[in-house]
């Protein structure tokens, strides 16, 4: 059995420490910064970790993802479900939900040099963050409004049953700053009061409705594609393309 198999079995079992090994300090990997989040609640958290370089190796470096449930309470460390040994990700299923008891992760690296390994306690209610929600519209309507209409992000598995709530910043072109509205929970909104004559950039970011985590990252921009005061005064055709645009406000 090669040495790096022996390494990662005895690691498995929690026969070896989490650092050292055989090969010079340049030979030995850097601890893995861990991150989690889980974007796709309640159905699973989602794991990744990077590795400084070990500056004079080229070899590959293998790694072993387990988490448990508590710290001081014995228990069965279970695998953090990985693709791949080389795999930089990992993913927890079957999430006890609610509970104040965390979760912790142990990633170690197994390098022909040597190993080393990082905790991460998190409570999964904390470390919610939806991704952005999707499908950014916008339709002119009359009186000078303008509706914004959005989903949900489609890695959020039950929108109905875990409720999200929305913020929408917009501005128009050339404006510095956004003005911000929220939080509602429906997924359209309509701005009133929409000056002529310009043109608008809006984004939506999501969170968990009751307040858990952080929000999402903003969505890609939706754009009017023309100026609004040609379509209010029903001049010409409006261009298609009303809808989401990923030109940066």
């Amino acid at each position: 059995m090669t040495l790096t198999l022996l390494l990662a079995f005895a690691l498995w079992v929690g026969c070896l420490p989490c650092s050292g090994g055989t090969g010079g300090p340049s030979e030995v990997p850097g601890q893995p910064r861990v991150q989690c989040r889980a974007s796709r609640y309640p159905v699973a958290v989602d794991c990744s970790w990077t590795l400084p370089p070990a500056p004079n190796s080229t070899r590959a470096t293998s790694f072993i993802a387990t988490y448990r449930l508590g710290v001081a309470v014995p228990g069965e460390s279970l695998p953090c479900l990985q693709q791949t040994p080389e795999a930089t990700s990992c993913t927890i299923a079957d999430l006890q939900l609610f509970s104040m008891v965390p979760y912790v992760l142990n990633v170690t690296a197994v390098h022909p040099g040597g190993t080393s390994c990082s905790f991460l306690s998190f409570v999964v209610e904390h470390i919610i963050k939806p991704d952005p929600p999707e499908g950014v519209r916008l339709c002119p309507v009359p009186g000078q409004q303008l509706q914004v209409q959005w989903q949900p992000p489609q890695s959020w598995p039950f929108p109905d049953i875990f409720s999200l709530k929305y913020w929408i910043r917009y501005k128009r072109h050339g404006a510095t700053r956004f003005r911000q509205v929220g939080p509602i929970e429906a997924t359209s909104f309509t701005l009133r009061a929409v000056r002529p004559h310009a043109r608008y950039c809006i984004q939506v970011a999501a969170q968990d409705l009751t307040d858990y985590g952080e929000p999402s990252d903003w969505s890609l921009p939706g754009t009017t594609p023309f100026t609004l005061g040609k379509y209010w005064g029903v001049p010409s055709t409006p261009k298609e393309g009303l809808g989401s645009d990923s030109t940066p406000c």
